[in-house]
This record gives C-alpha cells, sequence and structure tokens, in this order.
C-alpha cells in the first residue's frame, strides 16, 4: 500500500481532520457529486452542504447520488457560478473545497476558469471560519487548465502570510499533469485569541 496517496485522497484526509458533525461547508466544483457525497458524510444532518456547479447535467448526477446516499436533506445543490457563492451562504464555513478543470466525463470546452475561480476563492476566504480551511484540486493538462493553474498559483503567492497558511503539494515524477493539492488555512485571527 503506497504512502503516498493522490491529491483528492489527501484533500479528503484534510476535510476529514478539520469537518466536524454540524459544521457547514462548500463544494465549489459539484460535478458527479462525489466530494458532495463525502462532505454530507462528514457534517451528518445537523450540518449543511452548500453544493456549485453551472451545469444541470452536474446537478441531476449529484442529487441521484445524495438521494442514494440518504443525505440529501442537509444538501442545497445550486445551479450557478463558485463566485456566487455569497449570495447564497450567509453564515462562516468550516472548508470549501474546489476540484478544477472539467466535468468527467463531460464537455470539455466547458471547465472552471481562472477569472471566476478567483472570484470564488476570495469569497472563500471572506466565508470561511478562523481555522476553517480551502482544499484545491487543480487538474490541468490536455486540453484546459494550464493557464487557470499558472495565473492561480501566482494569485496564491500573494495571499498575506499572517492570515493564511498556504501549502502546495504535487507529485514531480509522474506524467501526464499530475494534480495539484493546495491547502489555504485561514489563521486564527488575533482578536480572538
Amino acid at each position: 500500500m503506497p504512502y503516498l496517496k493522490k491529491s483528492l485522497f489527501q484533500a479528503h484526509e484534510l476535510a476529514g481532520l478539520a469537518v466536524k458533525e454540524g459544521d457547514t461547508v462548500v463544494d465549489a466544483t459539484m460535478g458527479n457529486g462525489h466530494d458532495t457525497e463525502f462532505l454530507a458524510s462528514l457534517v451528518g444532518e445537523k450540518g449543511r452542504v452548500f453544493a456549485f456547479d453551472i451545469q444541470p447535467t452536474a446537478l441531476e448526477r449529484t442529487r441521484d447520488r445524495l438521494e442514494k446516499a440518504h443525505c440529501l436533506d442537509w444538501c442545497t445543490l445550486i445551479l450557478d457560478g463558485h463566485e456566487n457563492m455569497d449570495a447564497y451562504i450567509h453564515e462562516p464555513v468550516k472548508l470549501v473545497i474546489f476540484n478544477l478543470g472539467y466535468l468527467p466525463k463531460g464537455d470539455h470546452a466547458i471547465g472552471t476558469r481562472y477569472e471566476t475561480t478567483r472570484r470564488a476563492i476570495e469569497k472563500s476566504l471572506a466565508l470561511i471560519s478562523d481555522d476553517g480551511l480551502i482544499l484545491i484540486v487543480i487538474y490541468y493538462g490536455g486540453d484546459s487548465g494550464f493557464e487557470e493553474k499558472d495565473a492561480l498559483l501566482s494569485f496564491l503567492n500573494t495571499l498575506d502570510c499572517r492570515r493564511y497558511t498556504v501549502m502546495r503539494t504535487e507529485f514531480m515524477n509522474q506524467i501526464n499533469c499530475p494534480p495539484i493539492l493546495i491547502a489555504i488555512e485561514k489563521n486564527i485571527s488575533i482578536s480572538s485569541r
């Protein structure tokens, strides 16, 4: 069994450490609903999951998955861009997770873009609670993602280190553009110490 696990598995491990039953969390890129279901299992029926996607197919697939898992009741599925999350969420959240790229088994022409992803991350930074966490798995390569990856990594380097701790994890010797995991932890504010 390998010790070094795929980026998404590492993201789930971090989410499992941060999220507790009853928390409010966000799946910023709903896709086929895997992360939405995972987050729903972490927060339980006392918690709340907000999930975003711009494609009706993603919402339908996720709704089916959550109904089968019996956790749809505490999930809010939103057909809108993640850059608009602040229009729907009016409370602090413990975690926001992003899987950047395109919908698996979907149209490769429809994918995340730096401009909207950056706005979504900025809004996530405002929404997460002290000691909250943002997890970003950057899928790139092939027919999408290089520009988003490069611009996003440059932007993340500018985050104030007094407010946020940013970690980048990637596999250096794998072929075919392996995903990059970014974890952003909001540092506990001085006023709450």
